[in-house]
């Protein structure tokens, strides 16, 4: 069986923008990998830190995600970040009296390196039905 999956990469200019066209992104995907509503609330929350913390770490002052959405799963790829950029990222994400928002509800939070830079891997896993072949038909005459 092939796996299903729907992708997109986005760079974004630091400023205003990044968090509403980040949280759309995410939103849209994760929802139609079929991920329950309290995943899709951390998933926008993973969102909004990204949004607000990674250009901070880039080499280009830009927001560089690849979110990837399959059945039981989102990712996030962010980067290129600068040397250390992954693990700075993470610890950006620390709240007072909340605690660090990406380590609470991340499955996965790896920093890799690569001839690019560095990148952060941020793994959501939820349970899902998965696609189903039933087709809904709707008359509205």
């Amino acid at each position: 069986m092939t796996e299903i999956s729907n992708e997109a990469t986005l760079g974004l200019a630091s400023g205003p923008l990044v968090a509403p066209i980040l949280g759309r992104v995410v939103g849209m995907l994760t929802a139609r990998a079929d991920c329950p509503i309290d995943r899709l609330d951390d998933a926008l929350l993973v969102a909004d830190a990204v949004s607000a913390k990674a250009a901070s770490f880039s080499e280009d002052g830009r927001v560089n995600v690849r979110v990837i959405a399959r059945v039981g799963s989102v990712e996030l790829h962010v980067g290129p970040l600068r040397a250390g950029g992954a693990e700075e990222l993470v610890a950006s994400a620390a709240l007072p009296g909340v605690g660090n928002v990406l380590e609470r509800v991340a499955d996965v939070l790896e920093p890799q390196r690569n001839g690019s830079g560095d990148f952060l891997l941020i793994r959501l896993a939820f349970d899902a039905q998965g696609p189903t072949s039933e087709r809904l038909e709707f008359d509205v005459t």
